[in-house]
């Protein structure tokens, strides 16, 4: 008799599901030419990120997903990164 699978195999498979869920989505959005249909798509991409999240939030919660903490000097030069690139766009 096989194992069945375990909490944390379903909970990786369901993140893999939703990745790919949410690539899809992304593609279908970009190629849409119907305004109503691209507007649907986009819909459905943000239900699936918000899955996704739930998913990952739980898989971290259960320490299934570890994540390190972030090094101060990084999230800095991070800000000051994406700061001078979001002032491109003013």
């Amino acid at each position: 008799m096989q194992q069945p699978y375990s909490e944390k195999e379903v909970l990786a498979d369901a993140l893999a599901a939703e990745k790919a869920a949410t690539n899809n989505y992304n593609t279908f959005s970009n190629e849409c030419v119907h305004q109503g249909v691209r507007k649907a798509i986009l819909d459905c991409l943000e239900k699936e990120h918000d899955i996704q999240q739930d998913v990952f939030n739980m898989m971290h919660d259960m320490g299934y997903y570890p994540t390190p903490a972030a090094d101060t000097k990084k999230v800095q030069e991070a800000k000051q990164k994406y700061q001078q690139c979001m002032e491109c766009f003013k």
